[in-house]
């Protein structure tokens, strides 16, 4: 016997939009959203910042030199955005899906590995190392936040970004890690087809086969739209 649908989620394209805004967007969607809020994915592709977790420790970051640092609440060490990295923000309720926090790192680790596939990149996740790697370099980043059973923050994956900001830092944590992409990897690659490859693997992980659709917004989510106006994150 097989329980109740779960309808597909709502992609959003944010384009390029700066860390700040998109992260207190994401929050406020979790703090407001109710049982009847579809989940959904945001895509973004940030300016250059590094973003330091919650247990993040400073050492790991080795020089930011002129790029922004971010203290946020997602989980991991530091980590850096910026163009050419295709950001997914998984805004989804884990108890209607009736997965736990392993499930989802799991879906979206598997996700990714099924996408770099399709492009003929081998992948691989590690051991208590949340993230995926090519060989013996980092390609994909994890970092999740969650609170009264709903998640915020996401994946990344490393398509064409200059690859140098990586050498800056510990990256996750780990001294001397090396950070790749599908460009070096393969030469140009199409950011368009990788980005829909991905999301349709995303909800292949986590949602019912039988509900397995996308629906796209072609707006900026609201709560993103309320952040800009104000210039800050809405009051609780």
């Amino acid at each position: 016997m097989t329980g109740p649908l779960v309808p597909g989620p709502v992609v959003r394209l944010l384009g390029t939009q700066p860390y700040v805004p998109v992260w207190q967007a994401m929050q406020l969607q979790a703090r407001e959203r109710d049982a009847a809020r579809p989940d959904a994915f945001w895509c973004v592709e940030h300016p250059p910042v590094f973003t330091q977790g919650r247990n993040g420790r400073a050492e790991h970051l080795l020089d930011s030199g002129a790029t922004p640092v971010v203290a946020i609440d997602r989980g991991g060490q530091v980590t850096w955005h910026g163009p050419g990295q295709l950001v997914v923000y998984t805004l989804v309720d884990l108890p209607r899906l009736g997965i736990g926090v392993r499930r989802l790192v799991e879906g979206l680790e598997q996700a990714v590995i099924d996408t770099l596939a399709q492009s003929g990149i081998h992948a691989q996740r590690r051991e208590k190392a949340p993230g995926v790697y090519v060989g013996g370099a980092k390609i994909a980043a994890l970092g999740l936040r969650i609170r009264h059973g709903r998640s915020i923050h996401g994946l990344a994956l490393n398509i064409a970004p200059n690859l140098s900001p990586f050498q800056l830092m510990n990256p996750c944590g780990y001294p001397g890690l090396a950070a790749t992409s599908m460009q070096h990897l393969l030469g140009p690659v199409d950011a368009t087809r990788v980005r829909e490859q991905l999301l349709a693997h995303l909800v292949e992980q986590l949602f019912p086969a039988e509900a397995a659709s996308i629906r796209h917004e072609p707006s900026l989510p609201p709560e993103l739209v309320r952040v800009l106006a104000l210039g800050r994150c809405p009051a609780s």
